[in-house]
């Protein structure tokens, strides 16, 4: 069976608002501000890819403008009080950055956005030099796939391959994403599977089996 997942360069955005390592904390807040986003890569020399500075990242200079702060609350916040008195993107940045290859998956990137509690990834090559930005919004792109194209690569990858004898007898429909599989099949054992598979096509929301076993007419 083949099949191509679709990955990072599929979807990610090429132009990228970055700043280097030494922009001064307002011009990364105005920075931030003038391209509506909420987080962008630090870069050096080149445009290799060193950390990450966020909103997050800034915060804490407001929050310790609080005098009346605690201080067990302050002495639980080292790393924000030393984010308080930074002045320039190598002090605040998150390193390493967290980032992502362009020739992952969707699936790969959405797992590391997860685990690693980020919106969005850098996009390098081998040697760390930036090529993108990919965004939890980007990987949502796959579920705006028409219905009809979902549909014949379920035929196509799914159906042909598991039950190619009896193709003809399975009707495949999707509506708003979700696949409806219906008719007669020689192995009802392969039933769960087709359901995986179909799940693991890009674009798919939700799979209904509706396949019975082969049905078989009396001898006379």
């Amino acid at each position: 069976m083949t099949g191509t997942p679709h990955i990072v360069s599929d979807v990610m955005t090429q132009t990228v608002v970055a700043v280097g390592r030494d922009a001064p904390f307002k011009e990364i807040v105005r920075t931030l501000e003038q391209w509506k986003v909420s987080a962008m890569p630090v870069l050096e020399g080149e445009g290799r890819v060193v950390g990450v500075v966020s909103e997050a990242d800034l915060l804490p200079k407001e929050e310790f403008r609080d005098e009346e702060q605690s201080l067990s609350r302050q002495q639980e916040r080292l790393a924000d009080a030393a984010k308080a008195g930074a002045t320039r993107a190598a002090e605040l940045m998150s390193t390493p950055a967290v980032t992502v290859h362009a020739d992952a998956t969707l699936a790969q990137a959405a797992r590391i956005m997860a685990v690693r509690h980020v919106k969005r990834l850098p996009v390098v090559d081998d040697i760390g030099m930036l090529q993108g930005i990919v965004s939890r919004a980007d990987l949502l792109k796959v579920f705006l796939r028409p219905d009809q194209e979902i549909e014949e690569e379920v035929r196509r990858t799914v159906v042909s391959y598991l039950f190619p004898g009896f193709s003809h007898a399975i009707h495949v429909n999707v509506c708003e994403g979700v696949v409806t599989l219906r008719g007669h099949v020689h192995d009802t054992s392969l039933v769960s599977v087709a359901v995986r598979l179909v799940h693991a096509v890009e674009g798919v929301v939700d799979v209904v089996p509706r396949l019975t076993g082969e049905s078989t007419e009396a001898a006379p």
